[in-house]
């Protein structure tokens, strides 16, 4: 190895652009090879009834642990084998109602090769991600899949660049078509990715995450305005509704008290006002069942920072404000 010189600015961009154009180049002829082998492959894998076991050596075997992670969370069952173990026992994973997706540039993958007769015994579909139909890989394969290239991004055209790249963009094409055709939605990947953000936002309800029983802050319309601030203050909202029936005809807020000073001026004796003659009359509101996403746009979408929470039948059951919302990690 030669000595480490510095980078020189010039070149490090020179070969950064070279690198990335050759990849997209790879990218882009995969393209114009998406023909009817692509569709029996989705389709091969669409028809599993069991797992799509992924297999690959070295640098194929590190893309083949993501397209099986990427399948896996977009609703087809899928799991990573290493070949080498697989001579060891863990070709034991694989059932007859498996498919197997096996990856390797050169196809002729030593530890991948010595398998593949037991994976055809089987019976078991095979397709094959390879840069050489004519491989070992690509003879044993029901399906092949071209993801040859032109040349690598490596300076030496040596290290797996492009082609791991080919391989990873052909595979993320696959997933999308099979998650297509199960009809997998937003709300199915939420449930795969519960600790994620779009996992928060399509699986938290404002029921969630909302204040209940006594630390909701509420009123009766008769009540004065000095009892309304108390119990703003007791309660660290904000607000307090103004309830008469089990039902929010009101709410009155921290800026209207200081809208109220504004207009009255200090003539006015304020602690001869109540609730009823100082709230804000039809209230926003948000169903407990509704997604706390939607309270968050509905929050700023009316400049506001506190919602009431109501049942189906209009009832007051809760409320909540955006400090509830982030420490939810919705917003």
């Amino acid at each position: 190895m030669s000595v480490l010189s510095p980078i020189d600015p010039s070149r490090a961009r020179q070969l950064a652009i070279e690198t990335l154009q050759i990849e997209a180049d790879a990218v882009s002829a995969l393209a114009r090879r998406v023909d009817e082998a692509f569709a029996q492959a989705a389709q091969r894998l669409l028809d599993c009834r069991g797992r799509v076991v992924v297999m690959g050596m070295g640098k194929s075997g590190h893309i083949g642990r993501k397209l099986a992670a990427t399948l896996a969370s977009t609703g087809t069952p899928a799991m990573f084998v290493h070949p080498a173990e697989a001579s060891h026992g863990d070709l034991g994973m694989i059932t007859r109602q498996d498919a197997v997706l096996a990856l390797s540039n050169s196809g002729e993958s030593e530890e991948l090769s010595a398998i593949l007769p037991f994976i055809k015994r089987m019976g078991v579909p095979l397709i094959a991600l390879t840069g050489r139909a004519d491989s070992t890989l690509g003879r044993h394969a029901d399906v092949v899949l071209d993801t040859s290239v032109a040349k690598e991004a490596c300076p030496h055209n040596l290290a797996p660049t492009a082609s791991t790249t080919a391989q990873l963009a052909m595979g993320d094409a696959l997933a999308v078509v099979l998650l297509d055709a199960r009809g997998f939605l937003a709300d199915d990947f939420a449930r795969s990715h519960p600790g994620g953000s779009l996992g928060r936002k399509l699986l938290t309800h404002v029921s969630d995450v909302m204040r209940r029983d006594e630390a909701v802050p509420c009123v009766a319309p008769d009540t004065g305005l000095m009892d309304l601030m108390r119990e703003i203050s007791a309660k660290g909202l904000g607000m307090s509704a103004v309830v008469a029936d089990g039902r929010a005809v009101g709410v009155f807020t921290d800026g209207d008290l200081r809208r109220l000073i504004e207009r009255t001026g200090n003539g006015t004796d304020l602690r001869a006002l109540s609730a009823r003659e100082v709230m804000h009359h039809a209230p926003r509101t948000v169903r407990e069942n509704a997604l706390a996403v939607e309270a968050a746009e509905l929050m700023e979408a009316h400049s506001i920072t506190s919602l009431l929470v109501v049942d189906e039948a209009g009832r007051l059951v809760g409320a909540l404000n955006s400090n509830d919302l982030m420490r939810a990690k919705v917003i």
